[in-house]
């Protein structure tokens, strides 16, 4: 790639407590990169706090992949980073994206950590590294960074009713390399803590294996919301 052009996408509904300390902090660490925010129709302010803060706000119907394949319409970008609004990004993330994408990766994702010290959340931040290489299973909260030919010759994230980051991940793999970053992206643990830790561990781990095991998205997605909606 001749030159590093980033565009960050940045998909959301309602979340106006945390938008504009995620937008000040990406506008810290990833310097120069275009950030594009995809509301999804929010109506709590959070487009209209995010207005002054990002240099595109798109509105989409409110899906993650609609949004997120919007907001990529909208990039100047040649590298597209997806990012959620609960996540705090490392330092060198740039810089370590720019370096995977020179050498050659088609894109990547980062290792994930929730902070706090308690067993379940070490587990889990294990079980999503290591069983995602068993299973071919990664999750939009890894930031998921491709360069912008690949995203649209996969066509971007698919309408599914649920795991389309993981079908897009996958896609991603077919097209080439995909490697998994060392510096981490530090999570929120508020759904862990809304829904239950231990139960919210639970249910992914289960719904993860029966993906792997072919089970219909529907039925997944049926799954999901009788176990981890609060």
């Amino acid at each position: 790639m001749s030159a590093w052009r980033l565009s960050i996408v940045a998909p959301v509904l309602n979340e106006r407590e945390l938008i504009e300390p995620f937008l000040r902090q990406l506008r810290a660490r990833a310097g120069a990169a275009e950030i594009i925010v995809a509301d999804g129709g929010s109506t709590d302010g959070t487009a209209e706090a995010a207005r002054p803060l990002c240099d595109r706000l798109v509105v989409a119907r409110a899906s993650r992949a609609q949004q997120m394949n919007a907001g990529a319409a909208a990039a100047s970008g040649d590298a597209l980073w997806f990012l959620h609004v609960d996540s705090q990004i490392p330092e060198n993330a740039v810089a370590e994206m720019q370096r995977a994408i020179e050498r050659g990766a088609v894109g990547g994702y980062f290792r994930i950590q929730l902070p706090k010290d308690n067993f379940i959340y070490r587990l889990t931040d294990s079980f999503a590294h290591y069983a995602g290489f068993v299973l071919r299973i990664r999750c939009g909260d890894h930031g998921f960074f491709c360069r912008r030919d690949a995203f649209e010759a996969i066509g971007g994230f698919p309408n599914a009713p649920l795991m389309e980051d993981v079908e897009f991940y996958r896609a991603l793999r077919r097209r080439g390399k995909v490697v998994a970053l060392s510096a981490r992206l530090r999570l929120s643990p508020r759904r862990y803590e809304k829904v239950g830790a231990t139960r919210l561990t639970l249910a992914y781990g289960l719904i993860a294996t029966l993906y792997a095991l072919g089970l219909p998205l529907g039925t997944l997605a049926k799954i999901y919301r009788r176990t981890c909606e609060a």
